[in-house]
């Protein structure tokens, strides 16, 4: 039992080394959305994700800027990306989306910054009985925890993209069918119409030749 707790004790340590936000936002036509992340000192670890989730061409322009205004990465027609670079100076960091390549579509946006403070001085509470060798191996045993779970949350990010955009897909080949169908039944109708005014133009002119 004390083992679990020392294992849980050690896990939240771990735990609170890393602050994330994820958010969805939806980026208006000619619209350009900054959002910020603060590194509170040198060496830190900052991960960016996002994806296109619906919208136009599932595009978007990016960029992520540094404290001195120094562009760190940047993209253009991107539907998705996932970096990690490391802080090299303290201070504000400023990740931009841009969809002023759009005059009329809407981007839904899936997006992810995280700041992680890879220190491992989190030790295990010392036990009576317990060798270094022990305590190391459950240290390595929580960091590969983490690490799958970190795993299976990209993969789950990766699929669920990919069904909103075969959604999306799908909707839109719906409109188009139901458009398509709407204006074939459109015709028909006019030509039948057509045909009737004919006919109609024919008999009256041949009863105006036998008058």
């Amino acid at each position: 039992m004390r083992t679990l707790f020392s294992f849980l004790g050690l896990l939240s340590c771990l735990c609170s080394l890393v602050s994330a936000t994820a958010l969805t936002y939806k980026l208006q036509p000619n619209e350009r959305a900054c959002f910020f992340s603060q590194a509170d000192q040198k060496g830190l670890k900052l991960a960016f994700y996002f994806a296109v989730q619906s919208g136009g061409s599932f595009d978007i322009d990016y960029t992520v800027v540094g404290p001195n205004d120094k562009v760190i990465l940047e993209g253009s027609k991107e539907r998705q990306g996932d970096f990690v670079f490391t802080a090299k100076e303290q201070g504000e960091y400023r990740f931009c989306f841009n969809n002023e390549m759009s005059t009329f579509a809407e981007k839904m946006v899936d997006f992810e910054i995280a700041v992680e403070n890879e220190s491992r001085d989190a030790q295990l509470p010392s036990k009576q009985g317990t060798s270094p060798e022990q305590t190391s191996a459950l240290e390595e045993s929580i960091l590969k925890v983490s690490r799958d779970l970190s795993t299976i949350n990209r993969n789950q990010k990766y699929f669920r993209t990919r069904e909103n955009r075969n959604m999306s897909t799908v909707k839109s080949t719906e409109n188009r069918i139901f458009n398509f169908s709407v204006a074939e039944s459109a015709l028909m109708v006019s030509m039948a119409g057509l045909q009737v005014f004919i006919v109609r133009f024919f008999f009256q002119g041949a009863r105006k030749g036998y008058v």
